[in-house]
């Protein structure tokens, strides 16, 4: 029978590496918790379409996560920005974003970085209302984040943000 003598230098190395695998588990874990999934969503006769929420507060750093739970659509998450062919409502210097058609169970994520509001859309579903806003960090809710009377965008669009003092209060507006 083999005997093992205590090694100092040994016990170092193994209790380093089950720390390094105690913190990379609870890395994923909080990465996982700072995720929110926005669920794209509509009728089974596909009369009436949605996000939600339809407003969220996040804060800066913080990943969105958009899933098409609809079975009978597919649907965008696009925001309103030149580079997708709209006027900007997303902070300057923001980075614009286009998810591209999602199929049911379909998903698309992204990390928002610059403070400010970001009005986003489902591109075959603008003209229904399908529209929806996140507030990052802190936003200053005396005016209006961006125009609301825009003719460049569909009344039901326009009708549908979320006001950012709602979202500011209550986190998320559905």
């Amino acid at each position: 029978m083999r005997t093992r003598a205590y090694d100092p230098r040994r016990r170092l190395l193994l209790s380093a590496g089950g720390g390094l695998l105690l913190s990379a588990a609870l890395m994923r874990r909080a990465d996982a918790a700072d995720e929110i999934e926005i669920a794209l969503s509509g009728t089974p006769t596909g009369s009436h379409v949605w996000f939600r929420p339809r407003g969220l507060l996040i804060r800066p750093g913080q990943a969105v996560r958009w899933v098409n739970r609809d079975a009978g659509n597919v649907h965008t998450s696009t925001a309103y920005h030149p580079a997708n062919g709209k006027p900007r409502r997303i902070p300057e210097g923001a980075k614009s974003w286009n998810s591209d058609y999602l199929m049911p169970n379909d998903s698309f994520a992204m990390v928002f970085d610059i403070p400010g509001v970001y009005d986003y859309y489902c591109i075959p579903h603008e003209q229904a209302g399908m529209v929806g806003r996140i507030v990052v960090g802190h936003a200053d809710t005396a005016p209006r984040p961006y125009a609301e009377t825009d003719a460049s965008l569909p009344p039901a669009a326009l009708a549908a943000f979320p006001e950012v003092g709602d979202i500011l209060k209550d986190t998320r507006v559905d």
